[in-house]
């Protein structure tokens, strides 16, 4: 292994362990609501959808602070490096105070969007507007992990998130049922425990930040040029996760409106989901890489090395094909198998092992986007990927729905049709953009400022 594939992997491996913890804890606390009736557990996914919408639609608090650390701490400026860290936290409370407040107000309209009945709204709004409290500390906890990856750390945020995702389940259970002297909260109970499990969370990764701001003489105060800079360092990338959470969305919305010529339309929107999640799943791999890509890219262009940079982004893109081989190897051969694991419906089943062998063939390829999007969030070029990720959407949406009229032969071959668009035409688009920029040398920016 050459010197770049030591900090790559140093950087990577931790990174996606901390990334796999929080899914695999939340299976735990649909456990311990589930276990509580159907209608709790259907409202426990109704109210985490908007939630996750939130919370996701801020990653750039995470994104955008790693690369520009980084890039100060390649320059030498240590210090500077936390004060922009501090200005990323103070953003995160300017986000995090209005948008708890103004979605504990709108949480009724923002549950009954999503179409549920009476029964499970009732429960998604309990749940919902107790844990609206917890949208600061975790916009808090994006800002932070953002501070240590730029920092080359990201071992801290690892331990923060096993040890806090344990706490969130040992309190989700105390609190639904009441253990000892404790109410039983029911649903309640369980947004109650992830909030105090997040809050936790947010004063361990922010203590660390204050404790090596403090260090090296940076400031704790809000400086209010320093965050409107953050601000609208974040904006592009924000439009970035936009395009890509719509793109995901019309691919969902062609698999309903084709479903409506299925035989039992239920079939292929169970199919497309259990793909997604696998999909899903697997993408934490990928992204691990692209953490690393974010916070070397920063740190070389802000020593003023760019040969540096395109050199440790030839090693990382290799790394995220040969990932991406590995990847789509292992779910090509689990693909017969993996449907028992979700369901027992047979029609599912058979309807799964093609659209998981379509997601097989494109993991080389998203195993590329994935670093390529990590390098170029890294470099600060979040105006190229915001327009990219435009122009992609564009060009995606009506050919899927496009392909969502014509195709009708479900448990046939109509849903792999639909994941091999999203296959060439999404990440394919994604692909030549990305690649195109890369092979370029305009991201290739050096010094602490962009």
């Amino acid at each position: 292994m050459t010197p770049d594939d030591r900090q790559i992997g140093r950087l990577a491996v931790p990174a996606f362990l901390a990334l796999v913890a929080e899914p695999l804890f939340l299976l735990g606390d649909a456990a311990v609501v589930g276990h509580l009736g159907t209608r709790e557990l259907a409202g426990l996914g109704i109210a985490g959808t908007v939630l996750q919408t939130l919370v996701g639609l801020c990653v750039f608090l995470a994104y955008g602070t790693t690369a520009g650390v980084a890039r100060q701490l390649g320059a030498g400026r240590r210090d500077a490096a936390l004060a922009q860290g501090v200005d990323g936290l103070w953003l995160a409370v300017a986000i995090g105070v209005p948008t708890t407040v103004a979605g504990i107000l709108l949480t009724g309209p923002m549950v009954a969007a999503l179409g549920p009945g009476a029964a499970v709204a009732d429960q998604a709004e309990t749940y919902l507007r107790v844990a609206l409290l917890g949208v600061t500390p975790l916009l808090l906890m994006l800002a932070a992990t953002g501070v240590l990856r730029g920092l080359q750390d990201t071992r801290t945020p690892l331990v923060v998130a096993v040890a806090g995702n344990a706490l969130n389940l040992i309190l989700n259970v105390l609190l639904v049922y009441g253990v000892g002297p404790l109410p039983h909260l029911g649903i309640a109970g369980s947004a109650l425990g992830s909030v105090l499990a997040q809050v936790a969370s947010a004063a361990a990764l922010v203590l660390v930040v204050v404790r090596a701001a403090r260090r090296e003489g940076a400031s704790l105060r809000p400086d209010a040029p320093g965050i409107r800079t953050a601000a609208r360092a974040g904006v592009p990338l924000l439009v970035r996760t936009l395009t890509l959470r719509a793109s995901l969305l019309v691919t969902t919305y062609a698999v309903v409106l084709s479903a409506q010529t299925a035989t039992d339309e239920a079939v292929p929107i169970a199919t497309h989901q259990l793909a997604m999640t696998i999909w899903g799943f697997l993408a934490f791999v990928l992204d691990a890489i692209a953490i690393a890509a974010q916070a070397l890219t920063g740190r070389h262009l802000g020593a003023g090395d760019a040969e540096a940079a395109r050199g440790v982004t030839r090693r990382m893109v290799g790394w995220g094909v040969v990932t991406g081989v590995v990847t789509g190897l292992g779910l090509a051969a689990a693909s017969p198998v993996l449907g028992v694991l979700f369901t027992t419906d047979d029609d599912v089943r058979r309807a799964l092992v093609p659209v998981l062998l379509v997601a097989a063939l494109a993991q080389p390829v998203a195993g590329v986007v994935f670093v390529l999007d990590g390098v170029l969030i890294g470099a600060g070029d979040g105006r190229y990927l915001a327009w990219a990720g435009l122009a992609v959407l564009g060009g995606y949406a009506p050919v899927v729905l496009g392909a969502a009229v014509v195709t009708d032969d479900w448990v046939g071959g109509g849903l792999p049709w639909l994941w091999a668009v999203f296959a060439l035409v999404f990440m394919g688009g994604r692909f030549l953009t990305l690649t195109r920029r890369a092979a370029g040398d305009r991201w290739l920016v050096t010094g602490a400022g962009r």
